[in-house]
C-alpha cells in the first residue's frame, strides 16, 4: 500500500520459469517505513506456458490467472481486467526491470494518472541489456512519431512495459484496448491520451534479460514489432481526431 492506496503488479508470462518466482518475491518483499509492504498483490497472467511458470509463480505468492488467447497484449489486458486496486503497475517477470524502481513511478502518481518508464536513457541501460543502438533508435523514433502525431507529452520509448496507471484510469481506457500481440503498449498510451489521461515518462533501469526475448530477441522480431507499432499509430489517428472533435 502507498499513501493508503492499494497496489497490484501485473506480469504477463509465457514460459518464464527461469525468473518469475524471483521477480514475484522481489515485488512482494518491497517495503518502506516500519516494514510496511508496498505491493498488495502480484497477478501473473499465465499465457499458455508449457513449463513450470504457473506453479513457480503461485508458490512465490502470486495470484495466477490464465489467458488462453495467445499474445502479450491479450495477457496484459486480462491482468488489467482482473485488478480492482487503486494503483496498477505493469512489469515483465524476466529480470529486465528493477522492482525498486516502483518507487519512482509511485512518486509521480499523485500528479499524473499514468507514469510510463523509458529504457532509452543511456546512463540507465546496463551493459548486458538488449538495448543496442538499433533497438534504442527504433524505440525512440517510433515514440517520437506518436508524440508528434498525437501531440502528447515528451515520449522516448514506445515499448517499455514498466508503467503505472491509476485504477479509475484503467476502467476508462479498457474499451479502447484491442491489440492482442506484442505492439500493445502504444495502444495503451494512445488510449490514455484519447481519454484525457494525463501521463508522464520517466527513466528506469534496464537490465539483461533472464532467458530469451520472445519479441525482440531476433532482428526480424524487432523489425516486425516496430512496423506493427507504426501501423497501429497511424491506424488509430483518425479515431483520435474524431474523438477530439466530438468533445469540442
Amino acid at each position: 500500500m502507498w499513501n493508503n492506496q492499494t497496489i497490484s503488479v501485473i506480469m504477463p508470462a509465457y514460459n518464464e520459469e527461469a525468473n518469475v518466482a524471483k521477480t514475484v518475491g522481489e515485488f512482494l518483499n518491497l517495503s518502506y517505513f516500519l516494514d510496511s509492504r508496498i505491493v498488495d498483490e502480484v497477478i501473473v497472467v499465465n499465457n499458455n506456458s508449457t513449463d513450470n511458470t504457473k506453479e513457480l509463480a503461485r508458490d512465490a505468492g502470486a495470484k495466477v490467472v490464465t489467458e488462453e488467447k495467445q499474445g502479450y497484449g491479450n495477457a496484459l489486458q486480462r491482468g488489467l481486467r482482473e485488478t480492482s486496486s487503486d494503483l496498477v503497475i505493469l512489469c515483465e517477470p524476466d529480470g529486465t526491470f528493477n522492482p525498486k524502481d516502483i518507487v519512482k513511478l509511485l512518486s509521480y502518481s499523485e500528479e499524473f494518472e499514468m507514469v510510463c518508464g523509458t529504457r532509452t536513457y543511456p546512463g540507465m541501460i546496463w551493459e548486458d541489456a538488449n538495448m543496442k543502438w538499433f533497438l534504442r533508435l527504433g524505440n525512440y523514433a517510433v515514440a517520437k512519431l506518436m508524440e508528434i502525431l498525437y501531440k502528447t507529452h515528451s515520449l522516448s520509448d514506445c515499448g517499455c512495459t514498466f508503467r503505472l496507471i491509476r485504477g479509475e484510469a484503467v476502467r476508462k481506457i479498457l474499451p479502447d484496448l484491442f491489440v492482442g500481440k506484442s505492439h500493445f503498449l502504444p495502444n495503451m498510451v494512445i488510449a490514455a491520451h484519447m481519454n484525457n489521461i494525463d501521463f508522464i515518462e520517466i527513466p528506469v533501469s534496464y537490465r539483461g534479460r533472464v532467458g530469451e526475448s520472445k519479441i525482440t530477441g531476433t532482428l526480424w522480431g524487432a523489425w516486425k514489432t516496430g512496423l506493427a507499432m507504426i501501423w497501429l499509430i497511424i491506424r488509430m489517428w483518425p479515431s483520435f481526431i474524431a474523438r477530439r472533435k466530438s468533445s469540442q
